[in-house]
């Protein structure tokens, strides 16, 4: 009498805990459908980024190195104050179309130097960049140092568009129905408004400040719009400088896989042939 009688409490315990459950479940729902949640600043005032053309753009895509070599002197003359390429060589310029006494020249010519440790003495030196060393990181001491670009387009959803928009979509202020909605989103002091990065405030300032920054050796004009196009490129290419190879080893999988293909269904075809079914 005593285990059914255990056995009836088991049951009845589940079931009144199933039932709470259920009600929390309904109430949930309920309160959704009543109170939908509204969305925040960031959901908003957020904007996807804007379309960008690139050659290396699809499946059978090439870099465009004159346009990559217009990137990386944005990159040098703008970008490389503050921000890291560590993860790349000075060598893997000439992938690009550098000569090899133009990579010896931008190596030694960086303005950060490869610091070097002087084993008796214990102390530390510079010396020049070499085609074989990475680029040199930029430290901030004590404040941190901005993100490293290298794998900055693989890293952000968009890529190339993502920095191609975030480096042209400065505003100087913030949209008026932006702060009667949501009058806690103002940006901080120090901060800049940018409807294309995460949170909407940015503490870069605006790095393409107006055109002609740098002057391109091909002729063409470096409006501020060409100059985020130009190290966009530059930084989906340093972000995978190996993709037209990969593409070219795809490619060659896919028509080797075509091919056997075809020959082993020659082959059926042969061994099968005057078999009745």
């Amino acid at each position: 009498m005593l285990p059914l009688f255990m056995r009836s409490i088991k049951f009845l315990v589940g079931f009144a805990f199933i039932g709470v459950l259920a009600l929390a479940l309904f109430g949930t729902i309920t309160g959704l459908i009543k109170e939908p949640p509204q969305p925040t600043a960031e959901e908003e005032f957020h904007h996807h980024p804007k379309a960008l053309a690139l050659k290396s753009d699809g499946p059978f895509g090439k870099f465009d190195n004159a346009q990559i070599q217009r990137g990386f002197l944005v990159f040098e003359k703008v970008c490389s104050t503050c921000h890291s390429l560590s993860l790349a060589s000075f060598r893997e310029l000439g992938d690009i179309g550098y000569s090899e006494a133009e990579v010896k020249k931008i190596a030694k010519d960086w303005p950060i130097k490869q610091p070097v440790q002087d084993a008796k003495a214990g102390t530390w030196g510079e010396r020049d960049n070499l085609p074989s060393d990475r680029f040199p990181k930029v430290y901030y001491p004590g404040t941190g140092s901005p993100p490293d670009l290298t794998l900055i387009a693989k890293a952000r959803h968009g890529g190339g568009a993502y920095i191609y928009s975030l480096l042209t979509g400065y505003e100087e202020q913030q949209p008026a129905e932006l702060l009667k909605k949501f009058p806690g989103a103002k940006t901080p002091e120090g901060s800049h408004y940018n409807p294309y990065f995460a949170n909407l405030s940015i503490a870069m300032p605006p790095p393409l400040t107006g055109d002609d920054q740098v002057t391109y050796s091909d002729g063409t004009r470096a409006t501020k719009d060409q100059m985020a196009k130009d190290v966009a490129a530059f930084l989906v290419w340093s972000a995978e400088p190996t993709m037209e190879k990969r593409h070219a080893a795809g490619l060659a999988v896919v028509l080797f896989l075509l091919f056997a293909t075809v020959l082993a269904y020659g082959a059926y075809l042969t061994v099968w042939r005057g078999v009745k079914h």
